[in-house]
């Protein structure tokens, strides 16, 4: 393993092992992201939505010979399992916890088999699944380099509460626009095409610690924002497209700057 590569094991994401004859149609009228063209090996980033358009599981597909696995988050993968089973009527699907480890792989590219690039931004390296390697990093290291990069976790969107296009989903591949209906298809393809996206996660940069989540991003007098999840100088925030450019910025009394990642660039 080369001295540039860093790899971590990912204990806050767990797999789901989906097979049967259906498991293509029955996963393509449900997430966000196509799985008909879906390849063995490549993982595609992907939600699964409330009926009301809200975000309520975050998911990695990866395909696999005879179905695939849906990587998600540890803590809620009995919930996540009980909702698809909700949804399966008389398909014919399994849907079985599976205990394969998933690591995650930054810097320069691994060595061996069982590692897809992260579909979200090729900058966040690779995704293993399967994969046997030697780890030198944890998965706080791992979250650290996320956060560099600008990209939003499940800790900044929750539970029912948030937007897909809010989070940044369709700016990081997890929205397929072409590939027809999936549960919550209304409000998001709706909100895409009239450009009704008033909010979006951003990197919020400042001195100090980060606050807990929770402190309004305030432009002069005017509310601007959330601060979401973060470390030291630097968090995710939900903030007011239009409230950001023009006062300064502050939270809890301290000066903070917006920054815009290249990646997120087509939305501003």
């Amino acid at each position: 393993m080369s001295a540039t590569t860093r790899i971590a094991p990912l204990a806050s994401r767990a797999l789901i092992s989906v097979g049967g004859a259906d498991w293509r149609s029955f996963l393509q009228g449900l997430i966000t992201q196509d799985v008909e063209t879906l390849a063995p090996g490549e993982a595609r980033f992907a939600a699964l939505l409330t009926p009301q358009g809200r975000l309520l599981f975050d998911l990695f597909v990866i395909g696999r010979t005879d179905g695939c696995w849906l990587d998600g988050q540890a803590e809620r993968r009995a919930a996540l399992i009980q909702r698809l089973a909700i949804y399966r009527l008389r398909a014919k699907v399994t849907i079985e916890a599976d205990q394969t480890p998933v690591l995650a792989a930054w810097g320069e590219a691994p060595a061996g088999e069982g590692w897809a690039p992260d579909p979200r931004l090729p900058a966040l390296g690779r995704r293993g699944y399967g994969a046997v390697a030697e780890e030198n990093a944890d998965e706080a290291e791992y979250e650290a380099h996320r956060l560099a990069l600008g990209v939003p976790g499940p800790a900044d969107w929750g539970e029912d509460t948030t937007y897909p296009l809010e989070a940044d989903f369709d700016l990081l591949n997890g929205i397929d626009f072409r590939k027809g209906c999936f549960v919550g298809q209304e409000t998001t393809s709706r909100m895409k095409r009239r450009g009704a996206i008033k909010s979006r996660m951003l990197p919020l940069t400042f001195h100090g610690p980060a606050p807990p989540p929770g402190p309004e991003v305030r432009g002069g007098a005017l509310r601007a924002g959330e601060v979401l999840s973060g470390g030291d100088g630097r968090a995710m925030a939900l903030v007011r497209l239009d409230r950001i450019g023009g006062a300064a910025l502050t939270v809890d009394g301290r000066a903070c700057r917006v920054e815009r990642p290249e990646w997120s660039a087509a939305a501003h």
